[in-house]
């Protein structure tokens, strides 16, 4: 009998990315498993045309919430125990809690599988768990670390853990026909520059004036430059876009699995610590990273993405920053420095 195995990594997009790698590990270390993945509806179509996958299953969160807040708790039961049922009527036998929190570890230890491994787990859910992975002592800079020592610990082949994202035909086309309608050249001869500026935090960012000189030198390239983002992103987004007439502003525009197809099909992408930074890397195109208060890696194992960190004493600070907004580890990446990166990547890219 095929090993049955469940993936629990709920959200964010850029961790569900990072942690993709763990299909193909999974894959090698039992050819024949059916390989689930549990996540929240919002990142299902980073996912859903994974042929790797077995299934997807959406964790039906807002409906849960709008249950307790209208305080319907009996169907709120009802509803948590049909999901259980559904779950256990898979059958797992292996579930792996990628997330480590609380309600992750609740959600897949409700699959109710023998063997339920947590990664990093904390806040109660290490009770749950049959086994937990723990962190490796020292630094380590490669892309999704804590992710690979998952695939190691499980006994994974090595080298087969490789960031997996799959591009389905219907999001391509529709990616396509969007980009030629902005007047965004496709297809073979295409030549466009993905700008990722977009992030949860304010000490992620690199400045919007450097963001539209930064479009503007890759125009004066050859490369027409087109912003993305996502719905919340679409007032920054407007800004950077009036300083810049020339670059193309698709923010809030496009499916997350329209965005994926778009970054597949450019030819680089400039980006900060976000999830479609690390979406172009997980598609092998030529990629930029501005890192600064954040530093989840240095080494993605590829040549065609670079990044720029420059450590500082107060640096990564992560969620507390000490600069007073002044931000000095982002203001250290001139629009210079960034397009001689641009550059080098690009001539990666086409060799």
């Amino acid at each position: 009998m095929s090993e049955r195995i469940l993936i629990v990594r709920l959200s964010a997009i850029g961790d569900v990315v990072m942690a993709s790698g763990l299909i193909p590990a999974l894959r090698a270390r039992w050819p024949d498993a059916q390989i689930s993945w549990l996540t929240e509806p919002t990142t299902v179509p980073l996912l859903r045309h994974n042929a790797q996958l077995h299934e997807v299953i959406p964790w039906p969160r807002a409906v849960w919430q709008q249950l307790w807040k209208e305080h319907r708790y009996a169907q709120l039961w009802a509803a948590m125990r049909g999901f259980r049922a559904e779950l256990r009527a898979r059958r797992f036998d292996l579930m792996l809690d990628a997330q480590g929190l609380l309600k992750s570890g609740l959600l897949g230890w409700l699959a109710g599988a023998p063997r339920r491994v947590g990664l990093l787990s904390r806040e109660g859910s290490q009770w749950l768990m049959t086994e937990r992975v723990g962190p490796r002592e020292g630094d380590d800079p490669r892309m999704s670390h804590e992710y690979r020592d998952l695939a190691d610990y499980l006994g994974a082949p090595t080298g087969s853990f490789q960031l997996d994202l799959a591009v389905g035909d219907g999001p391509r086309e529709a990616a396509r026909v969007a980009l030629a309608a902005a007047g965004v050249p496709v297809g073979p001869a295409g030549r466009f520059a993905v700008l990722a500026p977009f992030t949860t935090r304010p000490q992620k960012h690199w400045f919007e004036d450097r963001w539209a000189a930064l479009a503007g030198a890759l125009r004066a390239e050859g490369l027409v430059p087109v912003l993305m983002g996502g719905p919340s992103d679409r007032e920054a987004a407007a800004r950077i876009a009036a300083a810049c007439p020339t670059l193309v502003n698709l923010v809030g525009q496009l499916k997350l699995d329209e965005t994926v197809a778009a970054i597949a099909d450019s030819a680089l992408l400039v980006g900060v610590d976000t999830g479609l930074t690390h979406m172009g890397t997980a598609l092998n195109v030529p990629t930029v990273g501005l890192f600064g208060s954040t530093r989840p890696y240095l080494d993605t194992g590829s040549p065609r993405t670079a990044i720029l960190y420059e450590p500082m004493d107060c640096s990564p600070c992560r969620r507390h920053p000490t600069c007073g907004g002044a931000f000095h580890c982002m203001r250290h990446w001139t629009v210079e420095l960034v397009m001689a990166q641009a550059r080098q990547q690009l001539q990666v890219g086409d060799a």
